[in-house]
């Protein structure tokens, strides 16, 4: 987000996905002041995102008419979504210089060539900073105490857990208690 200027407060941030990288997104986007609208595929995600984790505006993906009323609306997008998707309708979002950064990485990228060049639009990737990001990134977490939304489990729970992770019913990371898990 640091690397694209998404920390202008009153610019706004789109939010592609609302899971454990998603929901951090949210939070981030708050805390630099951005107005966050969440992008999903899913209306029951809806409350979560507007209640719980602060976002300003909520849309399903899916929904022509709510997808048009966001039209040229964003600074900002970050895609989450690890699954294949169409570009071309969040493209469509974006202001004129506005940036879509994937962080979710789907297996390829389909998209309009017009969709970039209409409003010179960049698509851009990013996997992680490294040590002084990082280090930037936790300390900005503690002093707004942003933190992610866990569910700790033993690892006895592990297959569980994985089975659960397949029909995406998690929220929004789980996390292995190794201390306790070893116990005997």
């Amino acid at each position: 987000m640091m690397y694209h200027k998404m920390n202008q407060p009153g610019k706004s941030l789109g939010v592609i996905g609302l899971g454990g990288l998603g929901h951090m997104a949210v939070k981030f986007g708050k805390a630099f002041g951005l107005n966050v609208t969440v992008l999903s595929t899913s209306e029951s995600k809806k409350e979560e995102a507007l209640k719980i984790l602060g976002a300003d505006n909520f849309a399903v993906s899916s929904d022509k008419q709510q997808m048009e009323g966001l039209t040229k609306s964003l600074d900002f997008i970050i895609d989450t979504a690890s699954g294949d998707h169409p570009f071309d309708p969040y493209m469509s979002l974006l202001k004129n210089s506005g940036v879509l950064a994937l962080v979710g990485f789907p297996s390829e990228i389909k998209l309009s060539p017009a969709s970039l060049n209409i409003g010179r639009k960049t698509i851009s990737g990013s996997v992680t900073g490294g040590t002084t990001e990082t280090q930037e990134m936790l300390d900005f977490c503690a002093a707004h105490k942003i933190y992610p939304e866990i569910e700790v489990i033993d690892i006895q729970y592990i297959n569980e857990a994985l089975e659960r992770l397949v029909k995406k019913d998690v929220k929004y990371r789980f996390v292995i208690d190794i201390e306790n898990s070893l116990k005997w």
